[in-house]
């Protein structure tokens, strides 16, 4: 069955100058879903600071209240409507991926302005300050080349656009001389990057590694297609002195079968073979990637391959989703698997990759490794981070950007607990 059209929703009488009218007043943002999100509510945040508004932490203490939406399955997307609801009788802003093809579901609990992400990032380029301390995040693009069959951000950030190498050059400079320690650029697709401007990712990021400075660069989530594009430049460009060596890289299934009905467009071994040409450079690189079960028409054999494929490649890290029907996609009206099912291979393959986790961080413990302090996580606790972006708990108050020698001392599944060395 054919998916449903997108509603009707033409940009409101003055939805791309709302911001202007936003001045002077004690404002609170609230932000859901991806980096790419907290990305916009940074770029929002310093708009908002540039035409006099104080930033507050509750809705009690705000005159206006902002909700940065995301949904990208169906239960938040359920949590945000139970929470626009909530917000209804506030004076309030939603921005972010619903109100490009949810608009009606939003006007049907509450009445609120519409802020387009458009007019965040073009409000933007007229501010072009930096805030905040720790871990900065830079967008290099919206949207993505993909067409994937069950995604809905796709509809609602449209296609890939990327930002231009200097302005991307501008925010990372801007942070790293305001002594950021990790910048995290961040997109829909990041390693698409340049493919509509004739670049590749390689190009920024070497461009961006010569940028002076203590701060490490963290790259965002790339699909395996567009990664295979440039992939010897890619892998050189990751030795640069200021980038981690850590990639997102969702595989989303271990069946080919699976991955053709996704529309994901390579190959299971097509992964396997961009994992081991980055170990083969990068032996310590930590890998994290992204699983979906329950996928309409997915066999027990297609999940069992998906498991099989954790086995093989051994993650760092395994983001596993239940599959979610998203109106207007492809699969919108698909036959969908009980909720017992995805549940259960959820638990299967959440407990499987809690087993290699362990597998790899046990030979870890005692080792001595290099840290760079990036957040504060409450007073008397830091997170620091390893060149291969391990995250290392250290319980003292330290400056962020502060470099060291730590113990691993303890396993927590997704950190360690270390000790700096005096």
């Amino acid at each position: 069955m054919a998916a449903r059209k997108l509603p009707v929703t033409p940009t409101g009488p003055g939805d791309n100058e709302v911001l202007d009218s936003l001045c002077n007043q004690r404002v609170y943002i609230e932000t859901y879903g991806c980096r790419y999100n907290f990305g916009d509510t940074a770029k929002l945040a310093e708009i908002l600071r540039n035409n006099g508004n104080t930033l507050v932490d509750s809705e009690e203490d705000a005159d206006v209240v902002i909700v940065n939406t995301c949904t990208v399955v169906g239960p938040t997307e359920r949590r945000m409507l139970r929470r626009l609801s909530q917000l209804r009788d506030h004076n309030l802003y939603v921005t972010g991926c619903m109100p490009a093809v949810q608009r009606e579901a939003i006007f049907a609990v509450c009445t609120p302005t519409i802020i387009p992400p458009d007019a965040i990032q073009e409000k933007y380029l007229n501010v072009r300050t930096v805030s905040g301390d720790g871990v900065g995040i830079v967008q290099v693009a919206q949207g993505c080349p993909g067409a994937c069959t069950y995604c809905i951000t796709r509809f609602a950030r449209g296609p890939l656009r990327s930002f231009s190498l200097e302005e991307v050059r501008g925010q990372v400079r801007a942070f790293a001389e305001r002594g950021t320690p990790e910048i995290q650029l961040t997109a829909q697709d990041v390693s698409a990057w340049g493919m509509d401007t004739g670049h590749t990712l390689a190009d920024l990021l070497v461009d961006l590694d010569r940028i002076p400075g203590r701060h490490l660069l963290r790259v965002g989530m790339m699909n395996p297609k567009t990664v295979m594009r440039d992939i010897d430049a890619l892998i050189a460009a990751f030795s640069g002195d200021h980038i981690f060596r850590f990639i997102h890289l969702p595989v989303q299934s271990g069946s080919d079968q699976i991955l053709k009905r996704m529309g994901r467009e390579y190959a299971v071994r097509d992964f396997e073979e961009i994992v081991s040409a980055f170990r083969k450079v990068f032996p310590d690189i930590t890998l994290m990637t992204d699983m979906i079960v329950g996928f309409p028409g997915e066999t027990e054999e297609d999940f069992t391959q998906s498991l099989d494929l954790i086995r093989k490649i051994r993650p760092n890290k395994v983001n596993v989703t239940r599959y979610s029907a998203r109106p207007f996609t492809p699969l919108a009206a698909e036959k969908d698997y009980p909720d017992f099912v995805k549940k259960n291979r959820s638990r299967a393959m959440n407990t499987l990759s809690g087993q290699v986790y362990s597998e790899l961080n046990r030979p870890l413990i005692n080792r001595r490794v290099s840290i760079t302090v990036t957040e504060q996580i409450r007073d008397g606790s830091v997170m620091a981070r390893t060149p291969e972006y391990l995250g290392v708990v250290i319980n003292e108050n330290l400056p962020l950007g502060s470099e060291y020698q730590a113990i691993l001392k303890r396993d927590r599944k997704y950190f360690f607990i270390g000790e700096r060395e005096p």
